[in-house]
């Protein structure tokens, strides 16, 4: 046991001392990916619809919130807080916790939206002209803000305003009488349900129910070809398809292989306070952070790989200032 222990232990100072470079580094990377994914979508030119446009915009916009008030702010401050002591002095933790809670769930479920959204587009053509569309497509995004910011607010009143600084398992001081009380378990319960375990669902089943359409799809229109045809020639409507769904199973692959880990603890330890104890090693959680905020700058080179014309459009941006320093010299 004190063996295991100590193994624990061992293994948790490894990843405490590894976070020292990886958060910075992080968030050194994230930040400017983000703003330049949202810099270049927002352009236009990247062949997409404005529906998927509007949704890949707000993804890396969600994503650069959840840098700036989880991994900024948050991790990054207990990581080195030792060098960050005076933030217990600042009286806004239970603000900062509505916010980086509101920009967790808007960045995860816009992923679902836009899973939900390439579900219609590639198995509804009927629904397809009604549903994917830019206005429909900002109410839902507008929606689900203003959801995730009001499910989010009774942090508020649970958190105090001053900062613990650590992991285990809050990041605020909790006002006294509430740590070990039910509603409490079953309110941090209830919220990890539905961020991220109910989207984890909501996007296997999407997926899978759009794989069995294309597939469906894809073998009548094939059949249907070598009828009228007696070959088999090029379908540009297959190709669309296949890019529609390399962008969205590659997208919503990354989430769900980021957040596994950190779904699975935080359900499980939120039994614990339930009285249904699981012990799990604290490096875990650890891990799922990293993990998790890792999804949160992915995106970018996602689309860098899948979609030509954003690379395109990357390397115009990064060749811009180049050519105008040129032109000056000249």
């Amino acid at each position: 046991m004190a063996l295991s222990f100590l193994i624990k232990l061992q293994i948790l100072w490894a990843i405490e001392d590894t976070q020292k470079i990886y958060y910075p580094v992080l968030a050194a990377v994230g930040v400017p990916v983000n703003v330049v994914t949202i810099a270049v979508l927002s352009r236009g030119k990247c062949g997409l619809s404005k529906c998927v446009t509007r949704y890949l915009v707000a993804m890396a916009e969600a994503d650069l919130m959840v840098i700036i008030f989880d991994l900024i702010l948050r991790q990054i401050p207990i990581t080195y807080r030792e060098q960050f002591g005076f933030v217990r002095s600042i009286p806004l933790c239970n603000i900062h916790a509505v916010l980086l809670y509101a920009a967790t769930d808007c960045s995860v479920w816009f992923t679902v939206t836009f899973t939900f959204d390439r579900f219609i587009a590639i198995c509804s053509p009927k629904l397809r002209t009604r549903y994917c569309t830019d206005k429909t497509a900002t109410i839902v995004l507008g929606t689900v803000t203003g959801v995730s910011i009001l499910k989010n607010i009774p942090w508020f009143f649970l958190y105090t305003s001053r900062y613990w600084l650590t992991n285990s398992p809050w990041f605020c001081l909790v006002i006294i009488g509430v740590t070990r009380s039910l509603v409490w378990a079953t309110f941090e319960f209830m919220h990890y349900i539905v961020t991220p375990f109910i989207p984890f669902i909501l996007i296997l089943l999407l997926n899978a129910l759009t794989v069995r359409s294309i597939l469906v799809a894809n073998k009548a229109r094939r059949r249907l070809q070598l009828r009228n045809n007696g070959d088999s020639p090029a379908d540009p409507e297959m190709a669309n398809r296949r890019k529609s769904m390399i962008l969205l199973f590659v997208i919503s692959g990354n989430f769900l292989v980021l957040w596994v880990v950190f779904m699975i603890y935080y359900i499980l330890k939120r039994l614990d306070y339930l009285g249904i104890p699981v012990p799990l090693p604290t490096f875990v959680s650890e891990i799922g952070f990293m993990l998790q905020l890792l999804s949160c700058c992915t995106n970018t080179f996602i689309y860098a790989v899948t979609q030509s014309k954003f690379r395109d459009e990357l390397m115009n941006g990064v060749k811009y200032p180049f050519a105008k320093l040129i032109a000056l010299i000249r």
